[in-house]
């Protein structure tokens, strides 16, 4: 016989499927295809285990990263995909996440779902080396793919080079090596006319 405990674990990974359905504003490199919350999180996850040795902190544990990454978004099949320079949609951002984090969360198991809830704080929260680097990774890899794709969300009204900068702030302490490259990008895409300064 099948247990509660795997019927709510499989409830969790048929609902989690939703969040490919979630789109962002950065579209996909070679395409003009919005990129999905799941391809967003998938590339985060490789991108914690392929640039682990940029960490600032060299205690980072990894996997913690990994986890992260791959859940930090899963509110977003309730509360949507808020653009990062949207001040309006962040007003009310925290409340919409919570509620979405609860209910979905809570589909799984008691235990588990306390360790993504906790994971889920604490990436937000960025109170550990391991969210700050997280963090960091997930302000690196829109940027990489603005880049790549001459810039197109930071063609939209408003975005300029020093929203994009307090934005990547988080790697000046926490990925000090990428954010020097963050900076190249951000330089270069003024030259090349993909971002306003």
């Amino acid at each position: 016989m099948v247990s509660e405990r795997l019927y709510k674990q499989l409830e969790f990974i048929v609902e989690i499927d939703k969040l490919k359905q979630v789109l962002r504003q950065s579209v996909v490199t070679g395409s003009l295809r919005n990129e999905n919350d799941a391809e967003h999180s998938w590339h985060l996850a490789v991108m914690a285990i392929l640039l682990a040795e940029y960490a600032a902190e060299k205690d980072v544990d990894i996997l913690r990263v990994v986890k992260m990454v791959l859940i930090h978004d899963l509110v977003e099949i309730d509360a949507g995909d808020t653009f990062c320079y949207d001040a309006k949609g962040y007003e009310d951002k925290a409340e919409r996440e919570q509620r979405a984090a609860d209910r979905i969360f809570n589909l799984l198991p008691a235990d588990q779902a306390a360790e993504i809830m906790d994971l889920w704080h604490e990436f937000e929260e960025m109170t550990t080396p391991e969210a700050r680097f997280a963090a960091s990774l997930d302000r690196l890899q829109p940027l990489l793919l603005n880049y790549h794709t001459n810039g197109h969300t930071w063609q939209k009204p408003g975005v300029n080079s020093e929203m994009v900068y307090k934005r990547n702030a988080v790697l000046k302490e926490n990925a000090p090596e990428l954010y020097e490259y963050v900076k190249e990008v951000i330089e270069d895409s003024i030259a090349k006319g993909y971002l306003r300064r």
